[in-house]
């Protein structure tokens, strides 16, 4: 099965696939030479773009990446992202210039190409000017070590104030933002997309299941299945807990809309994500062979007006079940003192 490169990204100008290949389990939770063989694959399907990051296995992604994509480089629309710390030094993380230079040059080493064609902030940095994370992306872009530059999980306050930013002191903005977005986690529609969609930004959306709450096996009345990521968000998956019952109850919904309408829910999921006008390509994260080809067969799905409709009912436009599923926990709702007067004596 081949895709088709067919979409924008953003005002860019660059042409991509439906589907962009994520890469977080490689080297962590697949091995070398199999996240090889799903890369090339992928490759081979006709995926163009390739997103990793810096801290995803401390670098052993980008590592496995570079040397998939070796001989390939020119056909390959490469993104990586800095911020996560890498090692154990607290110094080696954030968004400042001292730290991207360094991580700039380390990203290029691993991945073994002289430019990334996408280079993201992972995360807000709350302790670095923006302006300064800013000036030292352009410089970047001007010497020719990268192509264009993104964000992650901005929320929308921040990057019109990074589109200020840029024209007011004559630098280039944001061509990118990347965001979890799936029918269950819908708040991107709220603020984001209006903010993106007003300034030529190019959406990669990620986690179309959902961190796996989408994959068929969340149902009402079956047993809650293992999930390598429960560790790292500790609640996230716990079904005892109110907000995660509405959640799977949710999920069940939608997995009786996709079984009612022929198709699997795999596919109903990525549909819904690529049909938002907002958003230029959906990474996916395979594990396996077989995983991509589902995602693959995703993306030659297009869900009428009914269905849509009807994920309408089951999950509200612009709502999410559970904070940390929107990528970030909110600054200004951690910790609870900055949500309470503190001139009130009760």
């Amino acid at each position: 099965m081949t895709i088709e490169v067919n979409r924008a990204l953003g005002r860019t100008g660059v042409l991509v696939t439906p589907l962009t290949l994520g890469t977080m389990n490689f080297g962590r939770w697949q091995e070398e030479s199999e996240s090889t063989r799903i890369i090339r694959a992928a490759l081979d399907a006709g995926i163009t773009a390739v997103d990793t990051a810096d801290v995803y296995a401390q670098g052993k992604s980008e590592e496995i990446v570079g040397k998939a994509i070796k001989g390939r480089r020119d056909d390959v629309f490469l993104a990586t992202k800095f911020h996560g710390q890498i090692g154990d030094n607290p110094q080696h993380a954030g968004n400042s210039r001292r730290w991207i230079l360094r991580a700039v040059e380390d990203s290029l080493h691993r991945l073994g190409t002289d430019h990334i064609d996408l280079y993201q902030a992972h995360r807000p940095d709350p302790h670095t000017d923006l302006l300064e994370t800013l000036q030292t992306l352009n410089d970047l872009i001007k010497q020719g070590k990268i192509r264009y530059y993104g964000t992650s999980v901005f929320p929308a306050h921040q990057l019109v104030e990074a589109h200020w930013l840029a024209e007011k002191h004559g630098l280039i903005a944001p061509h990118t933002e990347q965001l979890p977005y799936s029918p269950l986690i819908r708040s991107a529609e709220r603020e984001v997309f209006p903010v993106v969609r007003k300034y030529g930004v190019g959406v990669l959306s990620y986690g179309p299941l959902a961190a796996g709450w989408l994959s068929g096996k969340y149902r009402v009345g079956g047993e809650q299945p293992e999930s390598a990521r429960a560790d790292l968000v500790p609640g996230r998956f716990d079904i005892s807990l109110e907000r995660n019952q509405r959640k799977l109850a949710a999920a069940d919904a939608l997995a009786r809309l996709a079984e009612d309408n022929g198709l699997a829910l795999v596919e109903l999921a990525v549909s819904f994500a690529l049909n938002h006008p907002a958003v230029s390509s959906v990474i996916i994260g395979p594990r396996t062979l077989e995983h991509l080809e589902a995602y693959l067969k995703a993306a030659t799905v297009e869900l009428g007006a009914d269905v849509l409709d009807r994920i309408d009912e089951i999950v509200d436009p612009g709502t999410h079940f559970v904070e940390r599923d929107t990528g970030h926990d909110t600054p200004s709702l951690q910790p609870t003192a900055l949500r309470r007067d503190r001139t009130s004596n009760r």
